[in-house]
């Protein structure tokens, strides 16, 4: 499930270049290898996608595949893996349409899911930590000054690789400015909103570039914090790309856990959107507190 695009064959020596040297540090001094994953922000605000702003199963599986691939790493190098899960709900909160009470209460669960399965090679990182004692739009505010690009840098890098630029780096930032245009797009068809398809089309267009702006703000910050660490990615990276892709469940298009909900089909757990898991006629499960959790199809049991 780690990947780069799928053009790469499985091992690809130029996709393992840049985080070789990291992992061979790690090694040789006895530590466990470090990972880092900006992810898991929050729960999508749109009821289609998603079953509320609750971390549930879909989360519980991928959190789980995490861990256990930490510990695949320990069955072939003692001092094994560690991954630290860089939530960076709070970076793009206001932008996206989720509720800050929501990403507090997302975080907490994330914690609380790692810490009662004892998935102890995860850990959680998130911006509160970095700028503690502040309200969440002055810690955004720091961010930008210290990390943030200039926005006509990031407008030329999407705009060259929109035209064919055969370098990484604009290319990653043309796929990127797509990908979340579109997530922005799907987000903002809530109940109850009455503007235009277009309209919102050209908002989240806009939108989308302060979002990756912050993200790679946060992603700077991450890396200052974590210098050692191997950085992963729930984006498809380019071969050879600074980060590794990594997909944590099985799904089209990329999907994650706060965009979708946990199928089971019996044999597994994919993810869909919720009103996909609806229209096949999925069954919803709820949890042991009466929570929905995810669905299930019939006669899968």
């Amino acid at each position: 499930m780690v990947l780069a695009e799928q053009s790469c064959e499985t091992d690809c020596p130029a996709c393992v270049a840049p985080h070789f040297q990291k992992a061979v540090a790690a090694v040789r001094a006895g530590k466990p290898v470090e990972f880092v994953l900006p992810a898991f922000p929050g729960k999508s605000p749109n009821p289609d996608k998603v079953l509320g702003h609750l971390p549930d199963m879909a989360e519980l599986k991928a959190l789980q595949f995490l861990d256990s691939l930490c510990r695949q790493i320990e069955k072939i190098y003692r001092p094994g893996a560690r991954l630290v899960l860089c939530s960076d709900g709070r970076v793009f909160s206001d932008l996206v349409g989720m509720k800050e009470s929501h990403v507090s209460a997302y975080q907490a669960k994330i914690s609380q899911i790692i810490a009662e399965h004892s998935l102890s090679t995860l850990s959680t990182f998130n911006l509160d930590e970095s700028y503690g004692g502040k309200n969440f739009a002055s810690m955004r505010l720091d961010l930008m000054e210290e990390y943030g690009q200039p926005l006509d840098t990031l407008k030329e890098k999407v705009r060259r690789g929109g035209k064919g630029s055969e370098t990484q780096v604009d290319q990653e930032a043309h796929r990127m400015y797509c990908g979340i245009t579109r997530f922005l797009f799907e987000d903002a068809l809530v109940p109850g909103q009455t503007k235009s398809r277009t309209a919102i089309q050209k908002e989240s267009r806009t939108r989308a570039y302060e979002v990756i702006r912050r993200s790679n703000a946060w992603s700077e910050l991450v890396a200052k914090r974590f210098p050692g660490a191997i950085r992963l990615s729930i984006h498809p990276q380019s071969c050879g790309a600074r980060k590794l892709g990594i997909q944590l469940l099985a799904a089209n298009n990329w999907l994650t856990p706060w965009h979708g909900v946990a199928l089971s089909t019996g044999n597994e757990f994919v993810l869909t959107k919720r009103s996909h898991a609806e229209k096949i006629g999925a069954k919803l499960v709820l949890d042991g507190s009466g929570q929905p959790s995810h669905y299930e199809l019939k006669g899968s049991c």
